[in-house]
């Protein structure tokens, strides 16, 4: 079982989840609600599916397909709550997942919702941590994000998604290419949590990786992994 947030349930998202987890017919028109004509419905349904991954994360495995349809509703709320359920499930089951990679992707630079975005970072970060050639296809916009977010109030969850990120399975290019785009904060940063987290995840770099005067990434060019089918 999956570890629960400790957030206080309204009555309705308390009783539907608890008839989802009793009734496969009840999760089977939760999902369907996330395609629902009503906003609302659809917003509900997404949060409920947020708190089942963090509870029973297995359940929803069935239903993959789905959540990454869902990435497409107008909402910032039910991407973002969809995002994390996937999130949630990422690490056993990248390959299925890789699937919401460019609802992701145009969740990461939405305009409006920072939770949004923050979800959509934290989506990219996990899944791309499951393997070399996954890091390598979200690496390049994940350094996009860091540089566009560096001032916002988000980018300190970001910092603590890239630690996690820097000790997961990534390729040894993108390790260098991220110690040396956090080099500069890590030795001249603002703030001594911007500093000092970005120089554990440099100095943890440089020592997993044995790297010798990282580079930060210089161009804007997609990644070939991006043309090529998840395996």
């Amino acid at each position: 079982m999956a570890e629960e947030s400790a957030v206080e349930l309204t009555p309705e998202e308390a009783a539907r989840l608890a008839s989802v987890e009793n009734s496969a017919d009840a999760l089977s028109a939760l999902i369907d609600d996330l395609s629902s004509s009503s906003r609302r419905t659809r917003q509900l349904a997404a949060r409920v599916v947020n708190l089942l991954a963090q509870r029973e994360p297995e359940m929803l495995v069935p239903f993959i397909e789905q959540l990454v349809d869902a990435l497409y509703r107008p909402e910032a709320q039910t991407r973002w709550e969809v995002l994390d359920a996937l999130t949630l499930l990422a690490p056993g089951n990248a390959k299925e997942c890789g699937a919401a990679y460019e609802g992701a992707e145009s969740a990461l630079f939405d305009e409006i919702s920072a939770p949004l975005r923050l979800s959509a970072f934290r989506f990219l970060t996990v899944w791309g941590a499951t393997e070399r050639r996954r890091s390598e296809k979200v690496w390049p916009i994940v350094d996009e994000a860091i540089q566009c977010y560096h001032g916002d109030l988000e980018y300190r969850d970001m910092l603590a998604l890239l630690f996690a990120f820097a000790h997961g399975q990534i390729a040894g290019s993108v390790a260098a290419e991220l110690a040396g785009r956090l080099q500069f904060d890590a030795e001249n940063g603002k703030g001594s949590y911007l500093r000092v987290r970005s120089r554990e995840i440099y100095d943890a770099l440089v020592k997993r990786f044995k790297l010798d005067n990282p580079q930060k990434r210089v161009r804007a060019k997609k990644s070939n992994a991006d043309d090529e089918d998840e395996e």
